[in-house]
């Protein structure tokens, strides 16, 4: 069982909800405003939800260039649009505020959210300036809004940087989990929609056995057997928009025949 949100599945497909760039983003539309934000976001959940996804993951990942810490009017506006959304959700849900852990708990804390995702550990040099998340603040955040049933989702080797740490990435995820309490540990690729290291993402897998592990990027339909086979669930955003680029909307077709392989997986006991 991956959590208790969703049952016995043991493995689970998490699908990203992009939210449009929210309000003191650069690629924020001004004139069409939060409502236009819910109008798009709600779309892309429609077709997500009839495609059989498992779970529905809200991020801000139109808000380029990222920050380190959410703006008020940005996390005001995510929570807006996500409790807009939630009255339609049929499946368990997340957020992932880019890149600010506690921006991401009080979000998903509020909302009701059943896990939370973020760059919780480590030392990363980026695109955006040296990284130093604070996961201690975060996890007690949690606490203090009475959420301790809220899952944080640790992933580990973040996009768009270079971790200073040196320690194997397996190691990281071990010490993630024993000195951070991770409830998950996710495995990414350098960049939104490249697919993770699949060494990186066996090695990670070995080791940890007392939380689920996640594949968090470049999961697509030709992939998706090998990762299933090691993972006990997946995050996808990439593959599931028009084209298979990452700023379109999604694509009914392509969530419904990766799901129909997933679920064919599935009945063959590869993604039991």
């Amino acid at each position: 069982m991956v959590f208790d949100c969703f049952g016995a599945r043991k493995k689970v497909v998490i699908a990203m909800a992009h939210i449009g760039a929210l309000p003191g983003s650069p690629l924020y539309d001004a004139d069409g405003g939060v409502q236009k934000l819910i109008d798009g976001v709600m779309s892309d959940v429609e077709k997500l939800q009839a495609g059989g996804v498992d779970a529905i993951m809200f991020g801000n990942e139109n808000d380029r260039p990222y920050v380190f810490k959410g703006s008020p009017e940005g996390i005001a506006a995510m929570t807006a649009i996500v409790q807009a959304i939630k009255p339609s959700l049929k499946v368990p849900f997340g957020v992932n505020y880019l890149w600010d852990p506690l921006a991401s708990v009080a979000i998903g804390a509020v909302t009701g959210a059943s896990f939370v995702r973020e760059i919780f550990t480590g030392l990363f040099a980026s695109d955006m300036g040296l990284w130093q998340p604070d996961c201690a603040s975060a996890a007690r955040l949690r606490a203090t809004l009475g959420r301790k049933d809220m899952k944080m989702l640790f992933n580990i080797n973040a996009e768009f940087a270079h971790s200073l740490d040196q320690r194997p990435i397996a190691l990281r995820a071990r010490s993630a989990v024993f000195s951070s309490l991770a409830d998950a540990i996710l495995v990414s690729g350098p960049i939104t929609g490249q697919p993770a290291n699949q060494s990186d993402l066996r090695d990670v897998c070995d080791v940890i056995k007392d939380v689920p592990v996640f594949a968090n990027t470049g999961v697509n339909i030709d992939n998706v057997r090998d990762i299933l086979g090691m993972a006990q669930g997946v995050v996808i955003g990439t593959h599931f928009k028009v084209d298979g680029n990452t700023w379109n909307a999604v694509d009914a077709g392509r969530v419904k025949r990766f799901m129909d392989v997933v679920e064919t997986l599935r009945c063959d006991g590869t993604a039991s």
